[in-house]
């Protein structure tokens, strides 16, 4: 037990060593110091800037797709994908009225235990990147069908991809 005690204190000091080499200011460079500094700053007179067109740009107008698709095994949300659910977490949080509910699919592979989970965390993915944008949580629910409500019926990864999936369903 001894040996654990001594493994225990030298993981500990080796820790609080590491945490100790941070950057410290000199404590004899004062402001007075800083300002001394020579700096040039001809030319920064900020003049030109804010002088362009306003651009009026709404994050949440024209189309806004109702389905996001994963990879394989996955629900992590791919970068256009991501995009789209934060148009509509946006379009949530503007609107307190509105309420989705986050339908998670999977493809037909893999047990119906785990695509039941695997839509669970498809749908929760997209639950997190709508609360992130200000939907608030009494907004949002989810449910998972797991592989039992397909889009495509093949057996190839173009029906696959189509299936992997969370749908917006939204109420008034």
């Amino acid at each position: 037990m001894s040996k654990f005690n001594a493994l225990l204190v030298t993981s500990l000091f080796l820790l609080l060593a590491g945490c100790a080499s941070q950057d410290i200011p000199d404590p004899d460079m004062t402001d007075e110091t800083y300002d001394s500094q020579d700096a040039d700053t001809d030319g920064m007179d900020g003049s030109g800037l804010g002088e362009g067109e306003m651009i009026d740009y709404d994050p949440t107008a024209g189309e806004l797709a109702d389905v996001v698709y994963f990879d394989f095994d996955s629900y992590e949300l791919r970068p256009e994908d991501a995009d789209i659910a934060a148009r509509h977490g946006l379009q949530l949080a503007e609107n307190s009225g509105m309420s989705v509910r986050l339908e998670g699919h999977a493809d037909e592979r893999g047990s119906r235990e785990y695509n039941i989970g695997l839509g669970e965390r498809r749908a929760q993915a997209v639950r997190r990147v709508l609360m992130l944008q200000g939907a608030q949580p009494s907004q949002i629910s989810t449910v998972s069908f797991g592989e039992e409500r397909p889009i495509a019926f093949g057996s190839d990864e173009d029906s696959w991809s189509q299936n992997r999936r969370v749908e917006f369903k939204y109420a008034n």
